[in-house]
């Protein structure tokens, strides 16, 4: 078990650092096709996102693509709401947070779907408090379900504010930076978190974030998009197969 989660943790990794996300979208469908139940794997990928994440924005903020000045309102937002959401995802059935992530997933593939790729480094400037708020209730919902929350943020940045998608993925890597952290530590405090099943895929994943932001820059924002929108299909594909066929 110990090498399929490694070899889980580069490839999730991977994904995370390309696509912007914390990686729990892809790792949680994952993990339940693997027979680990969805509280376990909540637990196991709020650990893998914390590492990914804040590695992940080192490296983006190096190459430039990370704004961090109205990430940082966001981010404490969803810092707040992350801590928050640890406790809510205890008071929920799993059979419900199955759903709940399902419904999740499809909201994420119709907004990216209907954005406009582009290369523009323009984007636009939202109030500080109105982006607290957003990270607030992202925060919370999303570590209630164990993902960073990048996969309602990005869409949000890019479908609805327009951001540049390539600016989007690196803002909601970011965001999972600060929500995932909560996250990490009132999921501690509860209990809930297989942490040497954690730090197996999270320390891998490290290695998988380098690559998939190398491979970012080197692909066309539309390019991107086409990626973008394959993998929320095959995250909706695996978690329909664990909810509908068992």
């Amino acid at each position: 078990m110990e090498i399929i989660l490694i070899l889980v943790g580069v490839l999730v990794g991977t994904l995370s650092g390309f696509f912007g996300i914390g990686g729990g979208m892809i790792l949680i469908p994952i993990l339940m096709f693997l027979g680990i139940d969805i509280k376990t794997a909540i637990g196991i990928s709020i650990v893998q996102m914390v590492f990914s994440s804040l590695y992940g924005s080192y490296l983006n903020h190096k190459k430039g693509s990370l704004i961090v000045g109205e990430g940082i309102w966001v981010g404490v937002g969803g810092f707040v709401g992350g801590f928050m959401g640890a406790y809510v995802s205890n008071m929920i059935s799993p059979t419900v947070l199955e759903y709940t992530f399902l419904a999740l997933l499809t909201f994420a593939l119709f907004r990216l779907f209907s954005a406009k790729p582009n290369d523009d480094e323009t984007v636009k400037s939202l109030n500080s408090m109105v982006l607290f708020s957003v990270g607030v209730l992202i925060g919370v919902f999303a570590i209630a379900l164990g993902v960073g929350g990048s996969i309602l943020l990005t869409p949000i940045l890019a479908g609805f504010l327009h951001y540049p998608i390539k600016k989007a993925v690196s803002a909601g890597l970011f965001f999972v930076a600060f929500s995932s952290v909560a996250g990490l530590v009132s999921h501690l405090s509860a209990g809930t978190i297989d942490l040497e099943k954690g730090l197996y895929v999270a320390v891998a994943s490290l290695l998988g974030v380098f690559i998939g932001i190398w491979l970012k820059d080197k692909v066309s924002s539309s390019k991107h998009k086409i990626y973008l929108l394959i993998m929320y299909v095959t995250a909706m594909l695996l978690l329909m197969n664990k909810i509908f066929l068992g």
